[in-house]
């Protein structure tokens, strides 16, 4: 399986891009195609001793900005390392890729380059957020801020077929992010929604409520990009306070340093489940191939895992139950 990186996405890169290349092709057995300026990845892999016997790389020309406008990645960087990965990807050249740019341009690029499944109004950008029964896929976080009903509608069979075949829940349960569970509630938008839902073979079990989610509510939270980078950047936030708070009060004093000895193991694991680097990153579904959105501040660690998870879709074969799922649609609406 060849997984393809785009070395220069991110904040970190190129050298935490290659770092992470290198500890997925010994830990995941997969081989990793590098995109981008040769000459600057070879030098850093010199300097940092980063074995590349294993890796491919393939020639960018061009570094594309976090900041630059998306449509750029048809214009002044069309030669970028995430432009170059992902005509790469198109044309066969690897099975999935794996970018931390530009999240505008890589939604975009992605959507016209890759290309969305036949019948895939928009692809959704979905996020894993941890919770009390381990974590709920949240989509989309972005990638359209505005949505119509039957956008909402794929968006549940695309994020139940993720958490499936990825996350190995079993007929996971899709709840619609609503201002009551009531189905009258809402916009036109999010009506209408429900009623498509309700007529799809997801195990979708209505409205939820948002304060309902870090309490396990539902296994896929569906909702439109504004709603669900609210609703993602409110739950990073009041997560950073949270374990700010603990530090602060377990600090305080003698006794209370003591007891944060002795509850060690719990503050550890509760810091790994809201550490995004464990989880990767967040895929673009609806796509002809895996493509895999990490953070933009993300380090090796968070790098291998992106991999990992791309390599996970690649091997579950996500991408043809989404079009079954789909086809099945289709067919039961004619």
């Amino acid at each position: 399986m060849n997984i393809i990186l785009d070395a220069h996405g991110g904040d970190h890169a190129p050298l935490e891009a290659i770092k992470g290349a290198e500890l997925a092709v010994k830990e995941y057995g997969v081989s990793v195609t590098l995109c981008g300026v040769e000459e600057e990845i070879r030098a850093l892999a010199d300097e940092h001793k980063v074995n590349l016997d294993e890796m491919r790389i393939v020639p960018a020309a061009q570094v594309l900005p976090m900041a630059a406008d998306p449509s750029e990645i048809f214009g002044q960087y069309s030669e970028s390392s995430m432009a170059v990965s992902m005509r790469l990807l198109a044309d066969g050249g690897g099975d999935a890729l794996v970018t931390a740019g530009n999240t505008g341009a890589m939604a975009m690029g992605a959507s016209i380059i890759v290309k969305r499944l036949p019948g895939i109004k928009r692809a959704a950008l979905a996020v894993i957020v941890p919770n009390a029964r381990g974590s709920y896929l949240l989509l989309d976080v972005g990638a359209n801020v505005e949505c119509r009903p039957e956008m909402l509608q794929q968006f549940g069979i695309m994020g139940s077929a993720y958490m499936e075949k990825v996350v190995n829940i079993q007929n996971p349960r899709v709840g619609m992010i609503n201002i009551g569970t009531e189905e009258t509630k809402g916009h036109p938008l999010q009506i209408e929604a429900g009623v498509l839902l309700r007529e799809s073979a997801v195990n979708f079990i209505g409205n939820i409520e948002a304060r309902e989610l870090p309490f396990g509510g539902c296994d896929v939270a569906v909702c439109d990009g504004f709603t669900g980078n609210v609703t993602l950047k409110l739950t990073e936030g009041m997560g950073k306070w949270i374990s700010a708070e603990f530090k602060r009060i377990l600090l305080k004093k003698t006794s209370t340093k003591l007891a944060a000895i002795l509850i060690r193991d719990g503050l550890t694991k509760f810091k790994q489940a809201m550490d995004y680097t464990e989880y990767g990153g967040a895929p673009l579904l609806g796509l002809r191939s895996p493509v895999i959105k990490a953070h933009g501040s993300s380090n090796a660690h968070a790098f291998k895992n992106a991999v990992r998870q791309a390599k996970t879709m690649v091997e579950t074969e996500m991408i043809g139950q989404i079009s079954q799922s789909l086809r099945d649609l289709n067919g039961h609406s004619q």
